[in-house]
This record gives C-alpha cells, sequence and structure tokens, in this order.
C-alpha cells in the first residue's frame, strides 16, 4: 500500500505549480524556512529572502509572507515543525528532496489508512486494500504526497492518533496519541480542533477503562505542552499562534477572518464534496460513497468508532466554518486532507461488507486514478500548472462531472438548485443507508450483546 501511494505521489514531482515555479502558494515559504533552519539562522528567512536561495523551485520574484520583526528579523507565519522536517533534505537534495520526503509521508499515510481500517475496524485485508489503493491514487491524497504543506504530515500524525486511541488502553497506546495530538498544532494551529478531538475521546476511554490515573496524568502533559506551544509562539511569533508575525496579523491571529459569514460559509458542508472545482467529488467520483459508509458506521458503531467519528466530523466542520475559503491558491481539498484517511478507512471497512458496495467503490475509484494520472501527464509535460490552471485540464471524467456539479467560485442560474439537490441526494444516502443499517442491527444478534466485534465481517466474537 505505502508503494502505491509513494508512485502515485511521485508521478506529479516533476509538475509545476505555476509557470516557471515549481512551488508555489504557501509552498517556497515553508521550503524557504527549511532552508535557514538547515543553515543555522533559526526561523529568521531575511538571509534567505536577501541570497534569493528560493531560485531554484519559485523562479518569479517571491515576497516574504512574514512582517519585519525587531531588528528586520522576519520569521513566515507558518508552523515550525514542517521546516524542521524538511530542512536537511532541502539543504542536501533542494526541492526534489523535499518533495520525495513528503512522498514518503504520503506512503505512510496510505499505510496506516489501511492498518486502521482491518486492524482496527475488522475490515477484510483485500478488499480494504483495493479500496484504500484507489483512494491514496487519486485526488486529493496523490497530489498532496508531493505538495509542500502540512496536509499529509497531519493526516498521518491524526492516522497515529486515532490508532492509538482505538486499540487497548495501554501505555504504547497513549505514548502514540499524545505523541500525535501534540505535534499537530506544531504543523498548524488550525489543526488544534481536530487535536483536541482526538484527546478528548482517548482521554474518556482511559478514564472509562479504569485508568484514571493514566487519564490526569496524559491532560496534564496536554495542559504542559499547551503551555510550551504558547510561550515559544510568544517568543518566535511575536503572539500565540504564528499568524502573528505575517503581513496580515491586523486581521487577527486566526485564518477564521475579522468578519466571517457562518451562515454563507454553511454550504461548504457539502460544497467541499461537490464544488465544481474544488470539491472533491470532481476529481475522484468515489468519495460520494464515502457517506453512505458513515451512515452504516454511525448505525453499526463498530469497536473505536467515536475515536474515528470525533476528529472527522471536528475537522469537516473547521473545513466549512473556520478556514478563511476553501477555493484558494491550492489543489482542491487542502482543508479536510487532515481528516480524509478516517473517510478511506470507514469506507473500506463499508465496501468490504459486500460485493456490490465494493464494486461500486472500485468502479467510481478507478475512474478518479485515470483522473489522478491524466492530470499528473498534463503537469510533467507543462501542459498545466497543478495550481494556477488545474481547472483548464482536458481530463473528460473531470470535465464530465463539471456538468453536473455546482460553481461556487462564479455562481450563476444553475449553482443554488444543484447545490439544493445534491446536498438533498447527500442527506438522503447518509440518514437511507443509517437508518436501514439500524433495522438490521436491532434483527441481529449483536444487537442483543451476542457479538462485540465489527459484525459486519464476521469478525471473532469476544
Amino acid at each position: 500500500m505505502a508503494l502505491v501511494a509513494l508512485l502515485a505521489a511521485l508521478a506529479g514531482l516533476p509538475a509545476e505549480g505555476a509557470d516557471e515555479r515549481r512551488t508555489t502558494g504557501d509552498e517556497p515559504h515553508y521550503l524557504v524556512t527549511a532552508l535557514a533552519l538547515a543553515a543555522g539562522d533559526g526561523l529568521d528567512v531575511r538571509r534567505q529572502y536577501a541570497d534569493e536561495t528560493y531560485r531554484p523551485f519559485h523562479a518569479a520574484t517571491l515576497e516574504p509572507q512574514a512582517a519585519p520583526g525587531p531588528g528586520g528579523r522576519l520569521v513566515e507565519p507558518h508552523g515550525p515543525l514542517l521546516p524542521a522536517l524538511l530542512a536537511v533534505p532541502a539543504a542536501l537534495g533542494g526541492w526534489a528532496a523535499a518533495k520525495t520526503v513528503m512522498a514518503l509521508i504520503a506512503a505512510g499515510v496510505a499505510a496506516l489508512t489501511l492498518v486502521l481500517a482491518v486492524r482496527r475496524l475488522g475490515a477484510p485485508p483485500g478488499p480494504a486494500a483495493a479500496v484504500v489503493a484507489v483512494f491514496a491514487a487519486s485526488m486529493p491524497l496523490a497530489p498532496y504526497g508531493v505538495q509542500i504543506f502540512p496536509e499529509a504530515p497531519a493526516a498521518l500524525a491524526v492516522l497515529a492518533g486515532v490508532h492509538g486511541a482505538s486499540g487497548a488502553v495501554g501505555r504504547r497506546g497513549v505514548l502514540v496519541t499524545s505523541v500525535a495530538v501534540i505535534a499537530l498544532p506544531w504543523l498548524a494551529v488550525k489543526y488544534v480542533p481536530v487535536a483536541a478531538a482526538i484527546a478528548v475521546v482517548a482521554l474518556w476511554r482511559c478514564a472509562r477503562a479504569g485508568r484514571r490515573r493514566t487519564a490526569l496524568t496524559t491532560a496534564a502533559v496536554f495542559g504542559v505542552a499547551g503551555i510550551a506551544f504558547a510561550v515559544l509562539h510568544r517568543h518566535w511569533y511575536g503572539g500565540w499562534t504564528p499568524y502573528a508575525a505575517g503581513v496580515d496579523a491586523a486581521n487577527g491571529e486566526s485564518a477564521i477572518g475579522s468578519d466571517p459569514d457562518l451562515l454563507g460559509r454553511a454550504a461548504r458542508l457539502s460544497g467541499l464534496l461537490i464544488d465544481d472545482r474544488f470539491g472533491i467529488m470532481a476529481w475522484q467520483p468515489a468519495w460520494v460513497l464515502a457517506v453512505p459508509a458513515l451512515g452504516v458506521f454511525l448505525a453499526r458503531r463498530p469497536p473505536g468508532w467515536a475515536v474515528v467519528v470525533a476528529p472527522l466530523a471536528v475537522g469537516w466542520l473547521v473545513a466549512t466554518f473556520l478556514a478563511l475559503t476553501m477555493q484558494g491558491w491550492w489543489v482542491p481539498g487542502r482543508q479536510i486532507v487532515v481528516v480524509l484517511p478516517l473517510a478511506v478507512a470507514v469506507t473500506a471497512w463499508w465496501a468490504s461488507a459486500g460485493r456490490r458496495p465494493l464494486i461500486a467503490t472500485l468502479s467510481l475509484g478507478a475512474l478518479g486514478v485515470v483522473s489522478h494520472l491524466v492530470v499528473a501527464v498534463e503537469g510533467v509535460t507543462g501542459r498545466i500548472g497543478w495550481v494556477s490552471d488545474l481547472g483548464g485540464t482536458g481530463d473528460p471524467i473531470h470535465r464530465s462531472l463539471t456538468a453536473i456539479l455546482p460553481d461556487y467560485l462564479a455562481p450563476d442560474t444553475t449553482t443554488w438548485p444543484l447545490h439544493v439537490l445534491w446536498s438533498l441526494a447527500l442527506a438522503c444516502l447518509l440518514i437511507g443507508a443509517w437508518w436501514r443499517a439500524r433495522i438490521a442491527v436491532r434483527a441481529s444478534p449483536a444487537d442483543r450483546g451476542d457479538v462485540v466485534g465489527p459484525d459486519a465481517h464476521g469478525a471473532r466474537s469476544r
């Protein structure tokens, strides 16, 4: 599984984000900070901008996102953990080595997704592997395997935290979960809610298992880690979050915006899926099946289900209401990549339970894999930029899907009717799947407590 994800990610490694720019958006700023760390300059990137060390991966002039600090110090307004991870590779092998490390992280994401689906949720290995493979080899997980953003490392941390928190309550699981929870905010402050969701469920499971001392000790560790995060950020960035060091610091230290229209953002609940450019269904149609899969998952509630659902729901809500935008200078799906592998694990669990859902998932998934390969070829050959003009792809699969999906970026007379129709359809898929599964659960021996394991796959009963 790791090899599948690695090859799918590396397929787009030579592609440019925009004209004459190997990296674009926030990517070059992460790399500049990585080079500063490798050079012993800490987070101060003044020398890197003065020497234009970014030219090999960003041919155009790069303007700092940092506001000048005391003595002219420049600190880019991004979490420091990703640059720290890429410092040595970027110094030794440049942008290509850094992107290769990102691809290796994506490989780890795919492998751990499969482990979660099989070892925690009880999905059969063969069918689950096939399902995980089609998602790992398509949008948006594959492109973010070579994009210099914290999304792939954050997804790996979420998977590790969920895996540790969903198993037997023990020292190893608590340690893994704690490291993952503490690491997430250092990748980006926007991951704090997801980290908190994992932490709360993990502590609850600890207390419920009678390990109250462990729960209290772990909570204290989280508290100390939070204090260290705040103190170090005040020292390095001049505020409680990295945003304090940015040129837009006047708008606040969060990415929510100064005057958010939360009601208007509610359209993203379904728009993150169905937008004709930035919705993930437009690039991988199999994502629609994650909706009925989640409905069945909520109805059957296999062991560890709350540990999976809590961060998945929180991550989706953060992308809906707290993120400044879902449509930006990036590959589609950026705001939800952090929790999408959890949706993949749930879909693998669901699809593996029957022949029809498995065939449907693999058939739609194959279309998404082909779509990713077409876009990768177009990017490598220079026909399109992966960020600047991804919507100009000639991929017939994507173009067919855009004809039936709403356009929120440039709304027209069809946008809101399509939004209503698709939102109702998704709601019906979710509720209908949940209802049918609940009826089946009530009629099964598992509902009477005879089976504790994931009964959909005939797992061993305890």
